[in-house]
C-alpha cells in the first residue's frame, strides 16, 4: 500500500477533520496544517469555528454546512471537489459525523468520485470511555438520547439487555432528567460514568452506581453545567438470560394475536430483549 500524503493533493479531496473537545491545543499538527492549506473549510457553526482558527492562526475561508443546509450546501461542495477544490469539514467540536453533521457530505463526496481522507484526533465519546474505568472493549455509542422522557425511556427499555458498555451523550438541560430515567429502566445498582467538560477548566469524571450519579448530579448544580457524556456498563451475563427469557415469555403472549415479527417488536419494547435473537428463536417456527 502506497503512502498517502499528508498534505491536500490536487484533483480535489474532501479531508473530515477532528477538532478539539474543549483544549484548543489539542488540534493536531497534521490537523492544523490541513486546515491551513485546504481552499475551503465546511464548518457546521462559522463563528463558533472562528475562535479555534484564529488561535492557530488559520486564514482559510468558511463556509457553513449545517443540519439544516447540507442537501443544498453539500451539492455545491462537491461540485467544488470535483473541479479540484480541497475542502475540509469540521464540526463544532470533536469528530464529524458524530452525533454531528456531514453524513450527507461525505456520502455524496465519496457517490461522486471524491477522495474523501480522515484526519483523526478528539472524540468525546472515546476521551470518555478512555478515562472511565468500565468494560472497553466492546461497547456501543448510542448518542443523544430523545428530548422527551417518554420516548427516552421507551429507547433505554430496547438497551436494558444490552451486554456492551453503552455510551450516550446529554446536554445541561436534560442530564438530571435522563440519569433519572436510567435508574427507572436500568436499576440504581448498574454501574455508570458521568463526564463533564472533558479537557475544559472545569472537567469531572464521576464514577458510582446510576443511583449515586443520578443523586450526585441532581443535588449539585454545578455538576449539572456542560456537556456530558454518560457510560454505564452494559448488563452481566446472567442479566441478559433473565431478560431474554423475560423476552421469550412476552412473545410467546403476544405472538397468539400478532404475527411474529410484530410480536417479536413489542416483546423487545416491553422488555428490553434482543429483537433478532426473540424472533429468530421463535419466529420461523411460527411462520
Amino acid at each position: 500500500m502506497s503512502r498517502q500524503d499528508d498534505k491536500p493533493v490536487a484533483g480535489g479531496r474532501l479531508f473530515v477533520v477532528a477538532t478539539p473537545i474543549g483544549n484548543l491545543d489539542d488540534l493536531s499538527p497534521r490537523a492544523r496544517a490541513t486546515l491551513a492549506q485546504a481552499d475551503l473549510i465546511a464548518a457546521e457553526d462559522t463563528r463558533h469555528s472562528a475562535a479555534l482558527l484564529r488561535h492557530h492562526g488559520i486564514a482559510t475561508r468558511t463556509v457553513a454546512l449545517h443540519e439544516h443546509n447540507e442537501r443544498e450546501a453539500g451539492a455545491d461542495l462537491v461540485r467544488r471537489m470535483q473541479a479540484g477544490a480541497n475542502i475540509a469539514l469540521i464540526s463544532d467540536a470533536g469528530t464529524p459525523l458524530v452525533s454531528d453533521p456531514g453524513y450527507r457530505l461525505v456520502r455524496a463526496a465519496r457517490a461522486a468520485g471524491v477522495a474523501v481522507s480522515p484526519i483523526p484526533g478528539a472524540c468525546a465519546a472515546i476521551a470518555a470511555l478512555s478515562a472511565a474505568g468500565l468494560p472497553s472493549d466492546r461497547f456501543v455509542f448510542e448518542g443523544f438520547l430523545p428530548a422527551k422522557s417518554a420516548a427516552r425511556r421507551a429507547t433505554l427499555q430496547t438497551l436494558r439487555g444490552e451486554t456492551r458498555t453503552l455510551i450516550f451523550y446529554e446536554s445541561s438541560h436534560r442530564i438530571v432528567e435522563t440519569l433519572h430515567d436510567l435508574v427507572a429502566e436500568f436499576g440504581g445498582e448498574r454501574e455508570a460514568v458521568v463526564a463533564r467538560e472533558l479537557t475544559k477548566q472545569f472537567e469531572t469524571v464521576l464514577d458510582g452506581t446510576l443511583a449515586q450519579l443520578s443523586e450526585r448530579v441532581g443535588d449539585d448544580a454545578n455538576q449539572q453545567r456542560g456537556e456530558f457524556v454518560v457510560l454505564v456498563k452494559g448488563t452481566d451475563g446472567d442479566d441478559a438470560a433473565a431478560v431474554l427469557a423475560e423476552g421469550m415469555r412476552v412473545y410467546q403472549i403476544l405472538s397468539a394475536e400478532l404475527p411474529p415479527s410484530r410480536a417479536a417488536k413489542l416483546a423487545a419494547e416491553i422488555t428490553g430483549a434482543p429483537r433478532k435473537a426473540l424472533y429468530a428463536t421463535h419466529g420461523r417456527e411460527d411462520a
